[in-house]
């Protein structure tokens, strides 16, 4: 059993991009600029805005966080979306969720201009994914076919199954993974709350994804030796004896998963890391496109 461990990957992944934003600068050509929209004080949503700003910091990408109150109307935010649009510094725009429930995260996605759609939400980014044309890939399904390609792992002709179905994770996921490429060319199976013999199912898998945030829901009789497990869950549980009073699970059960695992991805330091790795790939190419 390998872990996969996301912050070596990620690590390389942001060294690279790291030096070709030197060698923008070398060349006096403009640098990726991200700008983070942070609505409320989410503590979860704090740190994970918190870790792509710092990122920008690392690689040498301009950042600029705008912090608006939760009580923020709907109609003022499209309002900051828009002027973000028009700012020609600008180069990738994310709006960290969720958002309060009084705002519709659809006409917030759809408000940000598809070129600037660093987060890969957008019908048009996920059109274009549908169809294998170039596009933003979401960060999470794409940081975690970074991951396999870091760790050189061939997919071909695998039998992947993908738990949950989420716009953001599972289905971009299972297109990413049935696509012509390596990795990809996987058979594709997505299972959800509806899906009858999931652990059936489960079992003939070569590759697992839990994307369905439920903490520990995959467990080891779950799991066929040798399977690749990919843990996308990231969720919050009280415990006491943590010194922040709570710890960090995912959605694979790791002690009982991972002696049946070729490969495992940890909670936290797997996938986490891929998303913001992945995002500023993105954000990389959204600068490069418009030069």
């Amino acid at each position: 059993m390998q872990i996969l461990d996301g912050n070596l990957a990620a690590k390389a992944i942001k060294e690279e991009l790291k030096l070709k934003v030197a060698q923008l600068v070398t060349e006096g050509k403009k640098v990726p600029h991200l700008a983070a929209v942070l609505v409320g004080n989410n503590g979860a949503s704090e740190t994970y805005v918190g870790s792509k700003v710092k990122t920008c910091e690392e690689i040498g990408f301009k950042s600029t966080l705008i912090r608006l109150e939760d009580t923020i109307s709907e109609f003022k935010l499209l309002n900051v979306i828009e002027e973000l649009n028009n700012d020609m510094d600008i180069d990738g725009i994310l709006v960290q969720l969720p958002l309060p429930k009084h705002i519709s995260d659809e006409k917030v996605i759809n408000a940000i201009h598809p070129s600037k759609d660093v987060d890969g939400f957008h019908p048009v980014s996920i059109g274009r994914l549908v169809q294998g044309l170039p596009s933003f890939v979401p960060a999470t399904p794409h940081g975690i076919m970074l991951m396999l390609k870091h760790y050189k792992i061939d997919t071909k002709g695998l039998h992947a199954v993908v738990i949950g179905r989420s716009n953001i994770v599972g289905r971009p996921m299972s297109i990413l993974l049935s696509g012509n490429s390596n990795p990809g060319n996987c058979t594709v199976t997505i299972c959800h709350s509806h899906t009858r013999n999931l652990k059936e199912i489960c079992l003939q898998g070569d590759i697992i994804v839990a994307a369905l945030g439920k903490p520990g829901f995959v467990k080891g009789d779950m799991v066929k030796p040798g399977a690749i497990v990919i843990d996308v869950g990231i969720t919050r549980v009280d415990d006491a004896t943590k010194k922040k009073g709570y710890a960090i699970k995912g959605d694979v059960s790791f002690d009982e998963v991972a002696p049946h695992a070729s490969y495992i991805t940890p909670v936290p330091g797997g996938v986490g890391p891929m998303t913001i790795a992945a995002l500023m790939n993105n954000t990389y190419r959204a600068c490069r496109e418009r030069d």
